[in-house]
């Protein structure tokens, strides 16, 4: 039986002092519930880079007293943990309270580049907001948190982080009993859409100010505090949700459940729970088990973010104008540029994935018709792309990408306006490839081999398949050659066609 890599415990100095002026808003934006200890606390998986590139030392949070900090089990040096209130829209039907039922926000760090950093735990025990959840965490949908949010990460795209994976020695119980887990998360913060709906649905217009104010110190200050803020405010994240949302699309991640309570203000990828990336394309897919309306299905996801927007947009509409038909309308302005900020990232990707680096005016079109061709055949999205690399050195017809086409032959017409459009590019290839290389990943967190690593993991305690994986995704742009197999779409046999929430 193998046995994680991060086992060792060793004696530390004193555990960092964590900062919290999140706690510094009105006792109504959160609870302190205290701390629920466990039983026999083991840390599986320390994310040693990500520590360093916080300000923290590994050995502290490796140390004895650092893995029961990290267990939920003693409290930090610095303010007492805090469980942050918030309401959403779930699959569009608003729940006024919500709020963390089953994490704690340890504190803040301020790391060496000067940014501020949530240290939050998930998984640690009830809070006031737990509506009856006994608020812990199973091992699989904690290591699936670290495999995606990692794997994300390691592509480039906006995401929370995760620092550590702490076993409890418990047993936590859902159709059958689990091993418990506890997932230590790394956030810009976890203040969320769903975060201002909870004040705005207690008519609480003086705490929507202190936190859009609090939110504007914290992540956008160059809107400074002039009296147009809280519209600036509104448009600052409409463009970073867009840049995230474009960011997913070029990469065939599907978030699975984008309720209003899992976006952040931030513009950063939360919640890993059913979230997938396309094997096949298809561009309704939809993976999570609770999704049976296709709601957050993948050619969704841009239609969701703007509704969500649009649900912000109401909660600031008392800061925005004195008047609610004025507030309205400049708000409405402010959510049709949702659009044109999406469409400058995804279609510059675009232009990236296919080996343009001019822009001429069908550049999108001759995209789009390849994404037609796929809707008809299903070739594996990734594949399809990485593949596209190899085309530009071999002869129509004889590439690696159109086996992946039911028909062949309609992939090789494509390919000469494709050709023909390369035609009118510069001679600069090293370039091309290199930049089709940055843009199309070959490795992916593919959901077989995220279950692969869950089930050795629960059922047989093998960490080994985890951290293969992890190390894999951690590279995802580079030719592996030795780990080829992890580059492969999954065998009949081994599809995943549902995922499923942590909770």
């Amino acid at each position: 039986m193998d046995t994680p890599t991060q086992t060792r415990t060793t004696d530390a100095p004193a555990l960092p002092r964590f900062e919290m002026s999140y706690a510094e808003l009105p006792a109504r934006f959160h609870a302190k519930p205290g701390l629920s200890p466990v039983l026999g606390p083991r840390l599986v998986k320390l994310n040693e880079p990500l520590a360093r590139a916080l300000g923290l030392d590994p050995a502290v949070l490796a140390s004895r007293e650092g893995i029961k900090m990290l267990a939920g089990s003693r409290p930090p040096n610095g303010a007492p943990p805090i469980a942050q209130a918030y309401a959403g829209h779930q699959f569009g039907n608003f729940v006024p309270q919500l709020g963390d039922g089953r994490a704690l926000l340890l504190g803040e760090v301020v790391d060496p580049q000067g940014r501020r950093r949530d240290i939050q735990l998930k998984g640690s025990g009830p809070t006031p907001f737990s509506r009856g959840g006994d608020g812990r965490a199973a091992l699989g949908p904690v290591l699936r948190e670290y495999i995606l949010s990692e794997a994300m990460a390691a592509l480039g795209i906006p995401t929370t982080r995760s620092l550590a994976v702490v076993t409890t020695g418990e047993k936590v119980y859902r159709d059958w009993p689990l091993p418990g887990a506890i997932l230590t998360r790394v956030a810009a913060s976890h203040i969320r859409v769903g975060t201002f709906q909870y004040l705005a649905a207690r008519g609480d217009t003086d705490g929507i100010r202190a936190l859009a104010d609090h939110v504007i110190g914290r992540h956008y200050p160059a809107i400074g505090e002039g009296a147009g803020r809280h519209l600036a405010l509104l448009e600052a994240v409409i463009a970073a949700q867009a840049r995230l949302i474009a960011s997913w699309m070029l990469v065939g991640f599907i978030h699975g459940v984008m309720n209003t309570d899992n976006m952040t203000v931030s513009g950063e990828t939360i919640d890993y729970g059913p979230c997938a990336f396309l094997d096949e394309f298809a561009a309704d897919k939809v993976f999570s088990s609770i999704d049976r309306a296709g709601r957050y299905a993948y050619s969704n996801q841009p239609h969701v973010a703007v509704w969500n927007l649009a649900r912000l947009a109401e909660t600031l509409l008392p800061l925005i104008a004195d008047d609610q038909d004025a507030a309205i309308a400049m708000a409405e302005t402010v959510l049709r540029g949702f659009q044109g900020h999406y469409e400058a990232v995804f279609h510059a990707g675009l232009r990236r994935k296919i080996g343009l680096l001019l822009q001429e005016d069908h550049d999108v079109q001759l995209a789009s018709d390849l994404f037609a061709l796929m809707a008809e055949s299903g070739p594996d999205f990734t594949l399809t792309f990485r593949g596209l690399v190899d085309e530009l050195d071999a002869p129509l017809g004889e590439g690696p990408v159109r086996t992946l086409f039911a028909t062949p032959a309609a992939f090789d017409a494509w390919s000469v306006k494709w050709r023909d459009r390369l035609s009118r590019e510069p001679g600069r290839d090293a370039e091309r490839r290199e930049t089709m290389r940055r843009a199309n990943p070959r490795y992916i967190a593919r959901n077989h081999r995220v279950e692969e690593a869950i089930r050795a993991a629960e059922d047989r305690s093998d960490f080994a398949p985890f951290e293969k994986l992890v190390d894999v995704l951690q590279r995802p742009f580079d030719d592996q050659p030795d780990n080829d197999a992890y580059a492969l779409p999954p065998q009949p046999d081994e599809r995943v066609t549902k995922t499923f929430c942590g909770t």
